[in-house]
């Protein structure tokens, strides 16, 4: 590959920059980062696949491979920051975007793995400012559906928590 460049600058240059990135020299399949995409999937969604990818897979199988191996098995997947923050700032942009039905999908992730309902509320109100009512006032409408069905499905439980029997003091945020 190298000698298709033609200088011994650029071979060089080429060379010192997998010095820097030395995981860039460990190339990983496609099939290796969609199954570390699968598997952040099954982490944040109690162990289940994901039916909007799923749904996606069956009419876009390219965009859902790429969703699930760039999205989930890079992107997703970097140490730096740990699921709870990764779920915040994803309701926070794709609310910001005016991407309900995604922030939708990102909200119910962070209640599966313990982010209280008040504090979904709070990253919405922080969304006035530099993405307008407007658009905090969409999404507050979408997460209390999301709330509404998941308490339904706790048996009236707020949506971050599991109902446990003889232990009220356990379901307060």
């Amino acid at each position: 590959m190298f000698q298709q460049i033609g200088s011994p600058v650029a071979t060089v240059a080429a060379v010192s920059l997998l010095g820097l990135f030395p995981d860039a020299a460990i190339a990983q399949t496609t099939e290796e980062r969609r199954e570390r995409g699968a598997a952040v999937v099954r982490s944040l969604n109690n162990g289940t696949p994901q039916p909007t990818l799923e749904a996606m897979r069956q009419e876009f199988p390219f965009l859902a491979e790429a969703t699930e191996a760039y999205a989930l098995g890079d992107v997703w997947s970097r140490p730096g920051l740990d699921n709870r923050t990764r779920q915040l700032a994803a309701v926070a942009a794709f609310a910001a975007m005016g991407e309900t039905a995604l922030m939708k999908v990102h909200a119910g992730y962070a209640l599966n793995i313990g982010v209280p309902e008040e504090q979904l509320k709070e990253v919405i109100y922080m969304l006035t400012m530099p993405a307008g009512f407007p658009k905090a006032i969409a999404a507050s409408q979408i997460l209390s559906e999301l709330f509404r069905e998941r308490r339904e499905a706790n048996g009236g439980a707020p949506a971050g928590q599991r109902p446990t029997p003889g232990k009220p003091e356990d379901n307060q945020p």
